[in-house]
Order: C-alpha cells, then structure tokens, then sequence
C-alpha cells in the first residue's frame, strides 16, 4: 500500500484565501456610505467643505474598483502583500476624506479602525502591525492638519481640545486593543482548526488500519479450513506414495503452498469483508492492543487489569474496538512511555456504571502551572533547548489534544493529575511520581449489544464505502 501524504493546510494562510470579488463588494457598500453621508451633510445639513475633492477621492475608488473587476477574474484569490496593498489604499483613502472633511472632529474618524480589524482577521501578525501603527499615525495628523468643516453660516466646527484629545485617544486604543483582540481569538481558530485537521487525519488512519486488521483477520478465518484440508490430504497422499515418485513430489509441494499462503495470511490480506468478531473485544485485549507499539521501547509497562474486582476478572465487560477510542489511548500511553524514566503502569477497573482507565509512569510529571490547560491544542511552544527523552516530536501539546478529543468523543471523561500530588500518602504506589491521567466511560457507552455473545455473527459482510 502506498503512502501519499500532502502537506497539511493551515489557517495562517487565510490572508491568500481572500477572493479579490469579495473586496470589491465590500468597497462598493463603502463608496455607497460615502456618497450619502456627503448628500445628507451638504442637503440636510447645509455644511460647507470641499465637496469637488471629495468627490475626486470617492472617484479614486471607483476607478480601482472598476479596474479590478474587468482586469482580473471573478475567481482571483489576492496574496499576502495584495491584500495588504488594498486594505492600505482603503485607509489611506479614508484619512483622506476625514482630512477633507474636518479631520477627528468628523465623527466618522473611528471608522479608521475598520481596515485594522480586516486585517487581523485575515493577515499576518506584521500586516497587521504595520497597519496599526499607519491608522495611528494618520489621526495623530489629523488632530492637527485638516480642512475646517463649515456650516451654512460660516461658523467652524470643532471639538474642544480636551474633547479631540479625548477622541484621538479613544481611536488609537480601539485600534491597539480591537486589533490584539480580533489577532488573539483569529489565532486561536486556527490552532483548533489545525489541531481538529490533525484529529480527523489520525481517526482516519486509525480506521484504515483496523479495517485492514479485519480484512486479515477474515481471511484468515475463512481460508483457514480448506488450507488446512489441502495440507492434512496432502500430507497423507504423500505418505501412500512411493519415496522418490513425481506424484510424492507434486503432494509435498501442495503441503508446501498451503503452508506458504497461511503464512500470507498472517502478515496481509486482501480487500474484502469485515469480520464481524473483531467488532467487540474484552476491555483488556483493547488497552493491551492500544499499548502494544509501545511495549518493546526499552520502558517498562506493566497492567493491572480489575484492580478492584479480582475475583470477577472473568466477568471484565466486552466492549466495542472503536478506533478513536484505540487511537486516543496509544497516545496517551505513548506520551506515558516518553517522559517515564523506566516504568509506566496501566490499570483497569469496572463496576456496574462506569469503566477506568489510569495510566502513570515514574517521570517529572506535567508542570504544575499548565495542569489546567492539558489538552490544548498547541498550547506552548517547543524551547530551543533538546529533550533527549523525546527527540521526534515538538513537543506543543497536539498528541494530548488529539487523544483527549479521540477519547471524549467515544463518551469518556478525563482527569490529569501528577503522581506525587495524587499517591503521596500511599506507600505502595510512591514510585508512580510522574504524570497521570484517569479515563472513564459510563459502561453503557462502551458495551457491544448485548446479544453478541448469545448469537452467531452470521455471514460476514462486504465493506461499504
């Protein structure tokens, strides 16, 4: 089978995914709101400003506008640096009128934080600086320089200095905090954006291979008895026959093929059917086929399957073999048998109500100040310095992210804690100082139906798709 992977799609390249129709239209409800606000300030309310140029700066947009739809195609999508050359041209333009128009007495001088938050939104984190940085300069200008606005009667309008200095304030705060607001929550989606992608690529992964588990598995269980007739007949026509004869020879070599396509079985299988016994599994088989690639890692890792119900490990629940849920374990017992120092420990424990699962190792434990935030994704950055316990990884909390969603989606609920905060008074578990994490479903959510193990499997299935 071959592996083709593409590299992953992440939501910091949003400033690209911005059609240049979609700033089109958003400019021409701009124009719009410029055109009225001046017909309803001179018609309305008979003020006096320079309305020739400001109607020679609308047409600046206009023209722009008009040449992009009819150069460029309706599908083009505008990269980083165009995306920052339209936004800037759109706040110049607009310091441009507020300048024509009476500067921060214009009460339309806060729509100058606009093209800041269209940028955090979807450019980068220097984009978005520079942009910043330029709307605060253009109405620290305009406190100063600007056309006086008139009335009919030649009187000016303006604020006074208490109040424009008041105003100019309140913009550039609303332009640093709406900024770094809208850039936080923006960089937020993308990590969980990213993070879910990564989720969903693993779930899909973990299906493929274990549907792959059942296409062997079924093979192997339906071939399993004609093989074996081919190799009992043929070993006992080879008995009948004369040492040295060609038809010995012919027996022997079906024995030998037999053997051969039994021995294909266990390492492969062909696109087929789904065996309906590989559904369900008891509750150890699963954590045991969860840790498995895990156990022969120079660490040891030990189980305790009914901690608290020896008597009855018999009776231990059949559950369903859910990938997400086998997925989600590896990485927790992955990341156990990373930062352990030699030993990781699973247990098992079922009542009547509820399943749980603990696994612990003897390592440092999780940093107690981000015990609160395990499981988000991406949640700290990789140090410069090299953790020689875990090389091959970056170590940014996205395998705890997906196992925890993994995990919750299958109906558990997980508890992280340190091993030498939670067993300090208990001698016998005292060597369990490292990291532990408790995962429990209410049973009813993890038990096969409850007649699989009353009634045949019946045929098996093809898969569908």
């Amino acid at each position: 089978m071959t592996n083709i992977s593409s590299p992953p799609i992440h939501g910091r390249s949003s400033g690209n995914w911005i059609r240049l129709r979609t700033l089109i239209y958003l400019r021409w409800w701009a124009v719009c709101g410029q055109v009225a606000a001046l017909v309803i300030a001179q018609r309305f309310y008979g003020l006096d400003f320079e309305i020739g140029l400001c109607y020679l700066v609308i047409g600046a947009s206009v023209i722009t506008n008009l040449v992009a739809a009819f150069v460029f195609p309706a599908t083009k999508r505008l990269s980083e640096t165009e995306n920052l050359l339209v936004v800037l041209f759109d706040m110049l333009q607009l310091g441009l009128m507020l300048y024509l128009t009476g500067g921060l007495n214009n009460p339309f001088a806060m729509l100058i934080v606009g093209p800041v938050i269209v940028s955090a939104s979807s450019l980068s984190t220097r984009s978005t600086i520079f942009l910043g940085l330029t709307a605060i300069a253009i109405v620290s200008v305009l406190t100063t320089y600007h056309l006086p606005l008139h009335t009919a009667s030649q009187v000016v309008i303006s604020m006074p200095d208490l109040f424009l200095f008041g105003n100019w304030a309140a913009i550039v705060i609303a332009v640093i905090f709406l900024g770094v607001y809208s850039r936080w929550v923006v960089a937020e989606m993308e990590a969980m954006s990213d993070a879910v992608q990564a989720t969903q690529m693993a779930l899909a992964r973990e299906q493929k291979l274990t549907d792959l588990g059942g296409v062997v598995a079924a093979a192997a269980h339906e071939l399993g008895t004609p093989l074996a007739t081919i190799k009992l007949t043929s070993s006992e026509l080879a008995d009948e026959l004369p040492e040295g004869s060609e038809a010995r020879e012919d027996a022997l070599l079906i024995r030998e093929q037999a053997d051969r396509c039994r021995d294909i079985l266990r390492s492969m299988g062909r696109a087929g059917k789904d065996d309906l016994h590989l559904r369900s599994a008891p509750l150890t088989a699963v954590i045991e086929e969860a840790a498995e690639p895990h156990t022969e890692r120079g660490k040891t890792v030990l189980f305790d399957h009914g901690a608290t119900n020896r008597a009855i490990l018999s009776d231990q629940p059949i559950i369903l073999r859910r990938p997400e849920m086998i997925h989600g374990l590896r990485n927790l017992i992955q990341n156990a048998v990373d930062f352990s120092q030699d030993t990781v420990w699973i247990e098992s424990d079922w009542s009547a109500d509820t399943v749980t699962i603990r696994i612990m190792d003897n390592g440092k434990g999780y940093p107690p100040h981000l015990l609160g935030r395990i499981g988000d994704p991406l949640m700290r950055r990789r140090g410069r310095g090299f953790d020689p316990r875990r090389p091959e990884y970056e170590g940014m909390g996205l395998g705890l992210f997906i196992a925890k969603t993994l995990l919750e989606r299958s109906g558990a609920v997980l508890s992280f804690a340190n091993g030498s905060d939670s067993f300090r008074t208990d001698p016998a578990f005292a060597p369990r100082t490292g990291a532990f994490v408790e995962v429990a479903w209410p049973r009813a959510q993890l038990m096969a139906p409850s007649d699989a193990g009353h009634i045949g499997t019946g045929e098996n299935i093809p898969f569908t798709s």
